[in-house]
């Protein structure tokens, strides 16, 4: 399952989260921001459609942020920071994702 997906099946799950996924796609370094089931770049165009990816199959994911949503970029509510993917991945087995 490709990893962006399972992060927005997981925030579907815990709609009171955000996540914040730093990432590089293609060489290129993004930050994602994930609520509610959808992805949107912060540092790239994000494709109108929602059935594409934001982070692809071979997003190399460095570090996950969660925290409480609404993000409010003035004064972000962390509870987790600089998770890497295999700090996440339990939380997302727990959420059966």
């Amino acid at each position: 399952m490709i990893p962006g997906f399972r992060l927005e099946q997981f925030t579907l799950r815990h709609p009171q989260l955000v996540l914040l996924v730093q990432a590089v796609v293609d060489g290129e370094a993004d930050e994602v921001l994930i609520f509610r089931g959808f992805s949107s770049s912060l540092m790239h165009p994000t494709a109108a459609d929602p059935e594409v990816p934001v982070l692809p199959k071979n997003a190399d994911i460095r570090v996950i942020d969660i925290m409480v949503g609404p993000y409010n970029p003035a004064a972000p509510q962390y509870l987790h920071r600089g998770l890497a993917w295999a700090d996440m991945v339990p939380l997302l087995e727990s959420a059966g994702v």
